[in-house]
């Protein structure tokens, strides 16, 4: 009989710190409705401390999720586990995850406080979240850096004082797999009361490793992996959550543990997050990407056909990708409308919401015989985002591009309810398009990232824009999605523009 793997998604936590990722409350809960689909254990909803948003998020996901444990971070602070405890009120299985930095470099230059210090702090902050919760998780910050000796020291001290997950973290990526799994072993080993706590590892993907470095510490001991969607995070990111999830399935040969997890529903996670950050998930990425399971090598093609195990050691449908079928078109009613985005995890808050993306679906549906599931997270995504972000909306656009001659384009938008216009010359349609939206905003903002990408496949199908735009160091990630790309990008580009305009300042933790 093999052990439970606990599988801890992050994606709402440490995968919004990346760069231009923010969601927003609404996005969070639908993530967190899909993580609940796919039997996640626990879902890191956020850091209730950063922002009354944060704090708001947590709060929203903690009174929606019923079967996965609903966790908030804290630093080893009073005011943040205070805060962690009162956003995770309303969960079902809640669970207060705290931390602070335990490597020689940390302790001197970022903390200023003696190892004594360190400890004394972290069995209090233990302590103070048992007030609210018996399921307390404690991370020695850096501890891929840490002494071994000292490690030892605040894990059992943090284990008496009553934590039942002690994670490892990789913060900065700098660990190799046989050094990080002999650190996990040795821990267990070597720590008293080791068989009172669930040993957990959080590793950074900095020099490609965290699948790798998770994978090592799961054969030596680990029993909880801290993951997210499609390896989203800062830096390079984190542990992807597929990747662990599908390598523990498919080597159980290997592994002494798995998952619970509903495989099947990976993929649809899996576009659901993209769709929402704006993070195109690259073509070759294992499990989620677009050519994870195509062939094009005649050999691999003519090995395929006579036997499926020739050349693939999953099935396509076990993590999801047979569940993308047509479901509607022009002809769909509202109540199939509405049936179908409940089966994606989807509701609405009112009837006029419904009422909002069921037109915009009828207009989709015009231009777009064919209705897949995808489109329709797309189509939600992107009116939550107008609904959200009201500042600036798009009006009209007329764009005119032939050979030879210099793009033009003409825009109308709406700016707090007053509509101005705008045109300019650019390099190509695109081009001109941005200029024309700057010639009415002047947001002094730098276009860092343009991408297109297809969200179903065929010539009539949704373009996909993401827009990253960058002013005085902050960064945000804009989406829009029309089967004409040109919309699209004005569409996304407008979305950046409201946030950046809607700037807010939040805290963010390392872990």
């Amino acid at each position: 009989m093999s052990d439970k793997l606990i599988i801890f998604d992050t994606t709402l936590r440490d995968g919004e710190q990346s760069p231009g990722a923010s969601m927003t409350k609404e996005e969070k809960i639908r993530i967190a409705k899909a993580l609940e689909k796919m039997r996640v254990d626990v879902i890191e909803a956020g850091f209730p401390i950063a922002s009354q948003g944060d704090f708001e998020s947590v709060q929203a996901v903690a009174n929606t999720v019923k079967d996965s444990t609903v966790c908030g971070l804290a630093r080893a602070l009073d005011k943040d586990i205070d805060r962690a405890g009162e956003a995770l009120k309303g969960a079902n299985s809640a669970r207060i995850h705290t931390f602070i930095a335990t490597s020689p470099i940390h302790m001197e230059m970022k903390l200023r406080m003696s190892p004594d210090q360190v400890v004394e702090q972290a069995v209090k902050a233990v302590q103070r979240a048992r007030r609210y919760t018996d399921n307390v998780e404690f991370s020695p910050e850096d501890a891929g850096r840490s002494e071994l000796d000292f490690l030892c020291r605040v894990i059992e001290a943090v284990i008496e004082a009553g934590a039942r997950t002690i994670n490892i973290p990789d913060t900065v990526g700098y660990n190799v797999p046989e050094q990080f799994g002999g650190l996990m072993r040795n821990l267990i080993e070597r720590i008293p009361n080791a068989d009172k706590a669930v040993f957990s590892v959080h590793c950074h993907n900095d020099l490609g490793l965290a699948v790798a470095n998770s994978l090592s510490a799961v054969m030596n001991g680990a029993r909880q992996v801290e993951c997210t969607i499609n390896g989203l995070g800062e830096r390079a990111g984190n542990a992807s959550l597929e990747e662990i999830v599908m390598a523990v399935r498919t080597r159980q040969d290997i592994f002494p543990c798995d998952t619970t997890l509903d495989t099947a529903q990976i993929v649809p996670c899996s576009r659901l997050v993209s769709g929402i950050t704006g993070f195109v998930v690259q073509p070759n990425k294992a499990i989620v990407g677009a050519n994870a399971f195509a062939h094009e090598s005649g050999i691999h093609q003519d090995g395929v056909l006579k036997n499926r195990e020739t050349y693939e050691i999953m099935r396509a449908e076990d993590v999801g990708w047979s569940t993308n079928r047509m479901v509607l078109g022009k002809h769909s009613g509202r109540n199939a409308f509405r049936t179908r985005l409940q089966e994606l995890g989807i509701a609405f808050d009112s009837e006029e919401e419904l009422n909002d993306t069921f037109a915009r679906f009828k207009e989709l549906a015009d231009k777009k015989h064919e209705i897949y599931d995808d489109d329709l997270q797309a189509l939600v995504t992107e009116v939550n985002l107008e609904a959200e972000n009201e500042y600036v909306k798009l009006v009209a656009l007329k764009v005119c591009s032939e050979t030879g001659e210099t793009p033009d384009a003409r825009i109308t938008l709406r700016i707090n309810n007053e509509e101005q216009q705008g045109q300019s010359r650019g390099s190509g349609p695109v081009d001109a398009t941005f200029k024309a939206i700057e010639a009415v905003i002047d947001s002094g903002a730098d276009l860092q990232l343009y991408s297109v990408s297809n969200i179903t496949s065929g010539t009539d199908a949704q373009g996909e824009v993401t827009v990253r735009l960058e002013r005085g160091g902050r960064i945000v990630n804009g989406q829009g999605a029309d089967t004409d790309i040109v919309i699209a990008s004005a569409r996304a580009y407008i979305n950046a523009l409201n946030k950046i305009l809607a700037a807010a300042e939040r805290a963010h933790p390392q872990l």
